[in-house]
């Protein structure tokens, strides 16, 4: 049963989703001086108190971890993961917010599954079984198709066919990329780790770590960066994971330079400070 029958009705009740364009803004406080913390900006802070939470205290619920880290460590990017069975008969598609990269040489992603190893989510089975992957960005054009591949089918059924989105040949794996998706990691499997929960001794999830052996970027999507060509997040309009059922999106930013030590050492204001 839906968690949530009436959300056609509530839906109904929202605004149409408004066409907005990736622009740059100014930072918070431009004003910003070195040491202030945030300064004039925001310090309400200062009255508020923080709540300290066991994550396995008595009487709580491993579902109660779940709903507040989903709502607090958020934007969460989503790798929208097409796989294939190990007999190459059908196809998987879904969509995994524990998703990240955390190396570029070699390309390296981790995708975190909900779930044991005695019970594994198709995706992660296909994987284990044939080591390869693709990982495709979600953008907000195809958003509720990719929402659809969240739907619990039974293995043999292909996300695929049920979305209505389009596999498309990759050069280095098997498992197809998602032909709408302006950005695309082929992948193969280099390790995986099973979690075990300390309240109850079992498996509660598990980790793959896959590396990237191929990347497809639509030719739209290439512009001119300081250091060479990069994805214009104008055009790629990815979507992220908030929490509940919640998605982002990604219509602004601010840029801010890293400051440099030895620079910033010379400045009076910065050496009271040292």
């Amino acid at each position: 049963m839906s968690r949530h029958p009436d959300f056609k009705t509530i839906e109904a009740t929202r605004e149409d989703w408004e066409k907005l364009e990736w622009h740059l803004n100014k930072t918070v406080n431009p004003e910003w001086k070195v040491g202030r913390g945030t300064g004039a900006t925001d310090d309400s802070w200062k009255s508020l108190k923080k709540v300290e939470i066991d994550p396995y205290a008595e009487g709580r619920r491993v579902g109660d971890n779940y709903k507040l880290m989903i709502s607090a460590i958020t934007p969460r990017f989503i790798g929208f993961v097409s796989t294939i069975s190990k007999d190459e008969k059908t196809t998987n598609l879904a969509p995994f917010s524990y998703t990240t990269m955390v190396a570029h040489d070699p390309p390296m992603m981790v995708i975190g599954f909900s779930s044991s190893m005695e019970n594994k989510k198709d995706t992660l089975q296909n994987i284990l079984d044939t080591g390869e992957l693709v990982i495709n960005v979600i953008s907000e054009w195809f958003l509720e198709a990719a929402n659809y591949t969240s739907i619990n089918a039974p293995p043999g059924v292909s996300e695929f066919d049920l979305s209505g989105l389009t596999p498309a040949p990759s050069s280095k794996v098997k498992p197809p990329q998602v032909a709408e998706s302006a950005f695309s990691i082929e992948a193969k499997l280099v390790s995986h780790h099973p979690w075990v929960s300390p309240a109850t001794g079992k498996t509660t999830g598990v980790t793959i770590f896959a590396q990237g052996v191929n990347f497809h970027v639509r030719e739209d999507m290439w512009v001119e960066g300081s250091e060479g060509s990069i994805v214009d997040i104008g055009k790629l309009k990815p979507i992220s994971r908030l929490g509940g059922i919640m998605y982002g999106r990604t219509t602004a930013g601010a840029e801010l330079p890293r400051p440099d030590f030895a620079k910033e050492a010379e400045k009076e204001d910065v050496k009271a400070l040292l």
